[in-house]
C-alpha cells in the first residue's frame, strides 16, 4: 500500500472520514470521468479497500485505477470470488480490492492467462519447463 500521506496528495482522492486504521471517500476516476465511493482499511493482516457506485458496479478499468490509486503498480491485489456460503452483500454494487500484509500472493503463470508481447529470460524458462513437462497440453 502507498504510504498515507502520499494517498492524501493524490488530487482525485477525497478523504472525508479517517480513522487510525481505514479513510473514506470519494476517488474521481478521470478516464471514465466517474466518482467512485471507498472505504481504504489495513487492519487483522490486511489492506483492503471496498469501492462502490451508486447505480452499477465498477468495471475492471475503474477497479484498476482505484488499485493504482491506493497501492504501487509493482504490488499484487486480489478480488476474491468466496465459496457461495461465505458471501457477504451489504452493497449490490460494492467491489473489494485485498492484499495480505507482509505476505506474498502466489501468481500462475501469465503464459496460462494468455500471451505477453514479449517475456523475461525466466518467464521463458519458465514457459519451456511447462511445455516440456506437458502441463500447457492438458487445457
Amino acid at each position: 500500500m502507498k504510504k498515507l500521506e502520499e494517498i492524501k496528495q493524490n488530487g482525485y482522492i477525497q478523504i472525508t472520514k479517517e480513522g487510525q486504521d481505514a479513510i473514506g471517500g470519494t476517488f474521481y476516476d478521470k478516464k471514465s470521468r466517474t466518482k467512485l465511493h471507498f472505504i481504504m482499511s489495513w487492519g487483522a493482516g490486511w489492506e483492503h479497500c471496498s469501492v462502490s457506485i451508486i447505480n452499477r458496479c465498477p468495471s475492471w478499468e475503474q477497479m484498476c485505477a482505484v488499485k493504482d490509486a491506493f497501492w504501487d503498480k509493482d504490488e499484487c491485489c486480489i478480488q476474491y470470488h468466496p465459496a457461495e456460503k461465505d458471501y457477504v452483500n451489504n452493497h449490490p454494487y460494492c467491489l473489494h480490492i485485498w492484499k495480505p500484509i507482509n505476505q506474498e500472493i502466489p501468481m500462475p503463470p501469465s503464459i496460462m492467462v494468455g500471451l505477453k508481447k514479449q517475456y523475461s529470460n525466466e518467464e521463458m524458462a519458465e514457459i519451456k519447463q511447462l511445455i516440456n513437462s506437458g502441463e500447457l497440453l492438458r487445457w
